[in-house]
């Protein structure tokens, strides 16, 4: 019982938002159809208006012709005249009145003058414009009246010239648009429209357009009006031609003294509305018939959720346990990766200390030679020294001094290179970096008989690396070019530096070149013969980890003159001023 109840509930609550959506819908379509109408009616107006316009300033501008105007043109020639002036403009007659309101000539050839007592002919006579739109018995169609006085030279009306014009012809353009349009004087009798049923109606009689002469018989329409929605809605029984429903729109014509009517078809705004009530009616249905569906689904759903709770609580039990697994391997993992990190380090460690290895000979040479000189210079000092000679003593010590800061140098480049790096990437100046790899592998290029040329800016150029890191790759390039080399003649380094962006570092040398250059930086890739020099081909390998490291490019290659060449290509720093 009380199911039915909220069903009757909810089927009278759709049944008022149709109701609802359908009149807000029409009332919506009938405003935008109306503006339409308003806009069509306005435009069918200034047409006709334009029409009869020209008409009326041809019959001012003929009034004014000096052979109307005088009473010694003959006859003949004036009837020429106001044919002529008919035949050009299409009018049905020009007729010429005498003062008392007597025909004197038409391009017709008319005798008489069927409205000499209108108000036409009575305003031309006090000197202003004429109009009037009448059923013409004469010509048998519907005409509008120009009348325009015709002025003596010394000042009063003498004539009247009258311009009778067919409606009929303008409105041949007019015929069939769209929507019905009509035009109706005073009187109510409609002269003018673009549905024939409607012409010489008179709206004003109880059904709406009675007979309106003895051209016409017949009623024609039997129309209802009411407001509606703010609108004049009109029933219409007229016919195919004109539409069943109607919104009436209206406009005054004060230049030709008439008014100009509209019935615009709402048969598409009702049908909208109708169809928009049927959509929303439809959905609410639907979204009914999707409550109660769900509503049944629900105690389906409770039946169901008992069953999937028992399930869910074993499968979490599942879940927690692979869960915990999981949490191991990724301990285990986390485990290896630092493990294997730790190698890498180690690695590069190790590629450090292999190369300073191979150095360590010259580089002792490099230290005990300054320490042989500096025990002789000083030596020489205390001997001048004791002879009273300032002079050379003070030299020697300089000479002193100049090899104690070599050694120093040499030293220091030395120990930063051999430390353990674990700073992040920052500013590192490139120069310098290559001026203390130099000066590291200073000692090799001179046992092999190693030539080099260095083309280095004379400013710092900052680039995004790790100082050590990067004097270990410039130092690795210098140690391979020299292990090329061996064998070959002229030995020569060539190294340059480009600024950026990108930095490029410029590492040529004159040896035999590369094999496969597309395998260069593999690991344990070497070109080297077992025996024939130390190490097991990571060097090349681990410079190019650390310059991808640096966020850089490392590339090998042949140059075309012969001899390999490396490109290193360095971020150039953004960070703070590198002044």
């Amino acid at each position: 019982m009380a199911r039915s109840l909220v069903v009757s509930i909810f089927l009278i609550c759709v049944a008022g938002l149709v109701a609802t959506v359908w009149i807000y819908s029409l009332n919506g379509s009938i405003r935008e159809i109306g503006n339409r109408g308003r806009s069509d009616l306005a435009l069918a107006s200034a047409r006709l208006v334009s029409g009869l316009r020209g008409y009326r300033l041809l019959t001012a501008a003929l009034a004014r012709d000096p052979r109307l105007k005088s009473l010694e043109t003959p006859l003949d020639e004036t009837n020429e005249i106001l044919l002529r002036a008919a035949d050009l403009s299409g009018a049905l007659d020009f007729v010429l009145l005498d003062g008392q309101r007597r025909l004197i000539s038409s391009a017709s050839g008319s005798l008489v003058f069927e409205w000499p007592d209108e108000d036409v002919v009575g305003r031309a006579m006090d000197g202003m414009l004429g109009r009037h739109v009448a059923y013409s018995k004469t010509f048998g169609r519907r005409v509008f009246l120009f009348g325009t006085p015709v002025f003596a030279d010394t000042g009063p009306v003498m004539r009247v010239l009258i311009s009778v014009i067919d409606l009929g012809r303008i409105e041949a353009d007019f015929r069939g648009s769209r929507p019905a349009v009509f035009v109706s004087g005073d009187s109510g009798l409609i002269y003018f429209s673009n549905r024939s049923e409607l012409v010489l109606r008179n709206r004003h009689t109880d059904d709406f357009f009675a007979q309106a002469s003895a051209a016409r018989s017949g009623g024609l329409l039997d129309t209802i009006m009411r407001g509606y929605l703010g609108a004049d809605i009109w029933t219409v029984s007229a016919g195919r031609y004109l539409p069943r429903r109607a919104l009436h729109v209206d406009q005054d014509l004060p230049v030709i003294g008439m008014r100009a009517e509209a019935l615009v078809d709402i048969a598409p705004a009702i049908a909208k509305a109708w169809l928009q009530g049927a959509v929303a009616g439809f959905a609410c249905l639907l979204f009914g018939a999707v409550i109660v569906l769900v509503s049944n689904q629900r105690r389906t759903l409770a039946r169901t959720n008992e069953m999937l709770e028992g399930r869910v609580a074993a499968r979490t039990r599942e879940l927690s346990e692979a869960n915990a697994a999981l949490r191991v391997e990724v301990s285990d993992r986390l485990d290896a990766e630092r493990a294997l990190q730790r190698a890498q380090d180690d690695l590069v460690q190790a590629a450090k200390l292999s190369a300073l290895g191979k150095m360590s000979a010259g580089i002792s040479h490099e230290l005990n030679q300054p320490l042989m000189a500096i025990r002789s210079f000083s030596e020489n000092a205390a001997t001048y020294l004791a002879r009273g000679d300032r002079a050379k003593a003070e030299s020697n010590l300089a000479r002193v001094a100049e090899l104690a800061a070599r050694m120093a140098r040499i030293i220091k480049n030395f120990r930063a290179f051999a430390r353990q790096e674990k700073e992040i990437v920052g500013r590192v100046d490139l120069v310098q970096a290559i001026t203390a790899s130099v000066d590291l592998a200073e000692s090799r290029m001179k046992t092999h008989d190693v030539v080099l040329n260095l083309d280095l800016p004379e400013h710092p150029i900052w680039v995004q690396g790790g100082e050590v890191r990067l004097q270990q790759v410039v130092l690795n390039l210098i140690s391979n070019a020299i292990d090329a080399m061996v064998g070959t003649d002229p030995r020569v380094i060539s190294i340059s530096v480009a600024a950026g962006p990108p930095v490029v570092l410029i590492v040529r040398d004159t040896g035999p070149g590369i094999a496969e250059p597309d395998k260069v930086f593999e690991p344990f890739y070497s070109t080297k013969s077992i025996g024939e020099a130390e190490g097991v081909g990571l060097g090349l390998s681990i410079s190019y980890g650390l310059v991808q490291s640096f966020g850089g490019n490392i590339r090998g290659a042949n140059a075309p003159e012969g001899g390999a060449i490396f490109t290193v290509e360095l971020q150039q720093w953004v960070g703070e001023a590198t002044g």
